[in-house]
């Protein structure tokens, strides 16, 4: 099965762990979505991650992160530019995710970061996800 989206995919993967509770999630692993990923956490959104290689392979092994009350952390997830329809903002239209209670990861020519960071860097890119 060759996958067209592997962003996507380890989106729906992350989202449908939080919704059936699970406190791991494997998802396959690639540059991009590895430094997706370190965004999460340093967002405060996964609990940790863990990258396994079996040679060729890398598999993504995230902990995922709910409330006291069992609430996941991550309310929602959702791809923005998808393979078919791509989004881009430049540094003035950078995506406000809830008014700043969320965070859009931007891929820019200086690699990903959330869309509050492309701001103070002052350059825009292309709009991967929303997560709040």
């Amino acid at each position: 099965m060759s996958m067209t989206d592997p962003i996507a995919d380890a989106l729906t993967r992350i989202r449908n762990s939080l919704k059936s509770e699970f406190p791991l999630v494997v998802i396959p692993g690639s540059k991009v979505v590895i430094s997706i990923v370190e965004i999460l956490k340093e967002e405060g959104y996964i609990e940790d991650f863990l990258v396994k290689s079996d040679g060729y392979k890398k598999n993504i092994h995230i902990a995922l992160k709910y409330l006291d009350d069992g609430r996941p952390v991550i309310k929602g997830i959702e791809r923005v530019s998808k393979p078919g329809r791509r989004v881009y903002c430049d540094k003035e239209n950078l995506p406000r995710v809830l008014n700043g209670l969320g965070i859009a990861i931007i891929s820019t020519s200086k690699g990903l970061m959330t869309s509050e960071k492309a701001r103070q860097v002052g350059i825009g890119g292309e709009v991967i996800c929303k997560v709040y």
